[in-house]
């Protein structure tokens, strides 16, 4: 677990913070994900983990089975594992206004499987957070954990810049099934993710963040193919 110091100020809530703020431009706060994924995680531990799964997702939430597949449909009525994975956030990305954020973390199994995991995390009309997308890989070693978790905000857009800007609730596309591929950003557009599936179900994942004028790269994974 990270230093208890740690936790503490990154999982703060946000109401305060947001109150003394205007809502939109430069209202990011990434305390409020981490709080939310480790509320995530803390309630596959007490509750389940498909239970959880469910409970955290959008209503457009996709994950990879490793097809693409709309969250919800696919863990509906589904059982949980006796035990659940177990998992911790490493590193935050998070746009402007706050609509829109990413986690990446390490994972593992009570068999000794390990891994990380990506979780795209939109910000709904009350303010609080539900994942959009979930996906990541086995690995051979686990991750190596910082000694402290990181956290990037994007750079907020400058007004009359001439930079494009968006407003509304098009961060992203509405679903009604789960493409071969998939694409969203933040209200404010200071964050933007895609992804690709192939045939085989190898897929890339790709984050871009607003940073000094233009967006960058900012997360890039790559997935091997694999059967249904």
């Amino acid at each position: 677990m990270l230093a208890g110091a740690t936790v503490a100020m990154l999982a703060a809530p946000a109401s305060a913070d947001r109150r003394r703020r205007p809502a939109g431009v430069g209202t990011a706060n990434p305390s409020a994900l981490i709080a939310a994924e480790i509320a995530f995680a803390r309630a596959a531990r007490e509750d389940g983990q498909w239970t959880a799964f469910r409970k955290f997702a959008d209503d457009e939430a996709v994950m990879f089975v490793p097809q693409p597949v709309m969250a919800k449909d696919w863990l509906k009525g589904r059982a949980n594992p006796a035990q659940p994975v177990q998992w911790e956030p490493y590193q935050v990305w998070m746009s402007c206004d706050g609509t829109l954020g990413v986690t990446k973390g390490e994972w593992n199994r009570p068999d000794g499987s390990v891994g990380y995991f990506t979780t795209i995390w939109k910000q709904q009309k009350k303010g609080d957070y539900r994942w959009v997308l979930d996906q990541g890989d086995a690995l051979n070693e686990p991750l190596e954990k910082p000694d402290w978790l990181s956290a990037s905000v994007a750079d907020c857009p400058q007004r009359g810049s001439g930079e494009p800007q968006h407003t509304g609730d098009g961060d992203h596309e509405k679903r009604r099934e789960a493409g071969m591929t998939g694409y969203g950003q933040a209200d404010d557009g200071t964050l933007r993710w895609s992804y690709k599936v192939s045939p085989d179900n190898s897929r890339v994942l790709s984050v871009y963040l607003r940073k000094n004028g233009s967006m960058t790269e900012v997360l890039s994974s790559s997935v091997a193919g694999q059967a249904n």
